[in-house]
């Protein structure tokens, strides 16, 4: 008996990646992949590639491309659907899955001839609700892990087929890749694993599912020398060919031939280690601890499946950041549906889709939400979308809703294309400030979180691949950076903008969280007997922010967590009122008095200024936090932290900021 190898890969780029890192990416994993692949028609095999992705291989590799379509039209390759921009489909609504797997679905057809029968899911987030809106686009059946059949309950022994599920009277066929199939391809050596595979064979199974990121073959630490320069992918391609075994086959062919195995109804879930991310980092230390005690304990793979985690959705809970971002994308969405649809346009539609791509929403092995560029790609077209739809239904200049469920209102206040959004609890700061004509965030910044992955921060440099393979990336310990424990001590509170402290005459500072609503936009606290009040008007395209303070002796400091694309690089620079370029944002910048400074982007093509009503003290400096990149543990500029210090003396004193954020002249 043959049984059928069903090998699917995935290839994705986050929106808004560099150039650099894309063209690197083909030159390394996309296109030796596909050249390997031309050479072994015989070998049938399934690809899902991003609909962004796709579009700029096509403008920067289209020799490859043609080679892919060649293949497609040989029936060598089966082309896989899913969201245009690859969304997480269960973080969005009904209407916009609709709209992001047609687009790509009529993409993948227009360029190679074929429409999409099965569908990638992103990040394999399974809900059954995204069960009526795959139906709904001709979707008929798509991948995801066979742990989430375990989670079922079903017999691992019965997880070479597909099953069915259905919503709401829509039926959709269900394929369990294989995590064994996972974790051997590309790092066990390519004659093991069609030994492997060959022993499946021997024992009866119908199918090895296979679908993974394509990533890995090329991209990931030591893949590149493993697959193609030592031929790894080659020789396993002959070997598949050779044994008589094995049968190449795409989804399409197995799912035409074959029958379902029966029902299921698969839980809320995703692979098992994106389950562990999701996790708040205590909760996770106690996941962890648990499953290595049932693995020392021999009794992993049993229970495994009853060992779930968290669920995708709570990213939205572990990250206030994320939660924001994807809350104003829902209402950016809403908005947009509700215009009269003469009244939409497909730019506005194709904004839409690309502030719903998920990298910037999740943090696990990888980047993800803690890198700057990806969170300014969704906010970029977030407020393009904005400013287009109020330019033809303009908001109210000052709303006030709890948007992120949080508990807490937030007033929207919008002037002449700026807005700011004030959060009405203790601590009555912003948690944006977005320019529309520059479509950017400055309040678009990321406090230190702890993660689980810290723990590893005094492990080795590194690790030695393991005998017969080379090393996982879910495995290797490695620094991009020099990294002491201070950098990755998590903040106490937000990293917004007007974040108070008070450092009494006598005492230790102790931050201001006790605000309370005076009016609009406006709050008060107590402070050492005396009262702090502050407030905030919008004036055109300017931001005034303005402190009273009476009874108090101290220091208050004033900190602005302003999000600037060039973060460190070359572009980024701070203007004195003078005229004078003391240094760039990845510096530390000490001035004694001073009335205006000017942040200065090459990157974002403007400014923000910041002036003052009177001299203060101020200092700037960077704000990193400390994730994991392919290259190990790095530190990432997330903000300039700009401090003012505000010296009081028990009598009435008054301090006005105002902000206006400038585009350079064309």
């Amino acid at each position: 008996m043959t049984i059928s190898l069903l090998f699917g890969v995935h290839a994705h780029q986050p929106v808004g990646n560099f150039t650099s890192v894309i063209d690197d990416a083909h030159v390394r994993s996309y296109g030796m992949f596909l050249r390997v692949m031309e050479r072994y028609p015989d070998f049938r095999f399934s690809v899902h590639f991003s609909g962004w992705l796709l579009d700029v291989l096509f403008e920067r590799f289209p020799d490859d491309m043609a080679r892919l379509a060649a293949m497609t039209r040989r029936g060598q390759v089966e082309w896989f659907g899913s969201g245009d921009c690859e969304p997480v489909l269960a973080a969005i609504p009904h209407r916009d899955r609709v709209s992001q797997i047609a687009t790509l679905s009529d993409k993948i057809e227009r360029r190679f001839g074929v429409r999409p029968k099965g569908a990638w899911l992103t990040e394999r987030v399974w809900e059954s609700s995204v069960v009526t809106s795959l139906v709904a686009t001709g979707i008929r059946y798509v991948a995801v892990d066979d742990y989430h059949f375990l989670c079922a309950g079903e017999d691992a022994a019965h997880l070479d087929s597909f099953f069915s599920t259905d919503e709401d009277g829509r039926r959709l066929d269900l394929f369990p890749i294989s995590e064994a199939a996972r974790y051997r391809l590309p790092f066990s050596p390519a004659a093991e694993t069609v030994a492997w595979l060959e022993d499946l064979a021997r024992q009866g199974r119908r199918a090895a599912i296979y679908f993974d990121d394509i990533e890995k073959f090329g991209i990931w630490p030591e893949t590149y020398h493993w697959v193609y320069e030592q031929g790894w992918l080659t020789r396993f391609i002959e070997g598949v060919l050779a044994s008589p075994l094995i049968e190449t086959a795409t989804y399409a062919d197995f799912h035409a031939r074959q029958k379902t195995r029966g029902i299921v109804y698969l839980p809320t879930t995703s692979y098992i280690e994106m389950n562990e991310w999701t996790l708040p980092a205590r909760a996770a230390r106690t996941y962890h601890a648990l499953v290595e005690q049932e693995k020392h304990a021999g009794r992993f793979e049993d229970r495994k499946a009853f060992l779930r985690g968290g669920m995708w959705r709570n990213f939205f809970m572990r990250f206030p950041e994320s939660n924001w971002m994807h809350k104003r994308m829902l209402d950016v969405s809403a908005r947009l549906a509700a215009l009269p649809a003469d009244r939409r346009t497909p730019a506005m539609q194709a904004q839409l889709h690309r502030a719903q791509a998920n990298d910037a929403y999740w943090h696990g092995l990888f980047g993800g939400l803690y890198l700057p560029h990806l969170r300014r790609a969704v906010w970029n077209n977030l407020l393009a979308l904005e400013a287009a739809l109020d330019g033809v239904s303009p908001p109210l200049t000052l709303a006030r809703r709890d948007l992120d469920c949080d508990g807490h209102d937030e007033l929207f206040l919008r002037g002449d294309g700026l807005l700011a959004v004030v959060r009405a609890d203790g601590d009555a700061a912003l948690v944006e400030l977005s320019s529309h004509a520059l479509a950017h965030n400055f309040g678009d910044t990321l406090r230190r979180h702890d993660e689980v992955y810290h723990d590893k921060l005094h492990a080795a440099h590194g690790q030695q691949a393991q005998q017969g393979g080379i090393a996982s990336a879910h495995d290797r310990i490695a620094f991009r950076h020099a990294i002491g424990p201070a950098d990755a001590e998590p903040d106490s509170r937000p990293r917004g903008m007007f974040i108070d402290c008070w450092h009494p005459a006598d005492g230790a500072p102790r931050p201001v969280r006790d605000y309370a609503e005076t009016g609009p936009a406006a709050f008060a606290a107590p402070l050492d007997g005396g009262r702090l009040a502050k407030s905030f008007v919008m004036n055109g395209n300017r931001l005034t922010a303005r402190y009273d303070s009476d009874g108090a002796s101290g220091r208050l400091e004033i900190r602005l967590n302003i999000a600037m694309p060039s973060c460190d690089g070359y572009l980024g620079r701070h203007i004195l009122e003078n005229g004078d370029i003391p240094c760039g944002f990845g510096d530390r910048l000490e001035l004694p008095a001073a009335r205006r400074l000017t942040l200065d982007d090459g990157v974002l093509g403007g400014s923000l200024v910041v002036e003052f009503d009177a001299a203060i003290a101020l200092t700037a400096q960077a704000h990193r936090t400390v994730s994991q990149s392919e290259a190990g543990f790095e530190k990432i500029m997330q903000a300039v932290e700009l401090t003012c210090h505000w010296p009081l003396d028990g009598t009435p004193r008054s301090l006005t900021f105002t902000i206006e954020a400038r585009a350079r002249p064309a």
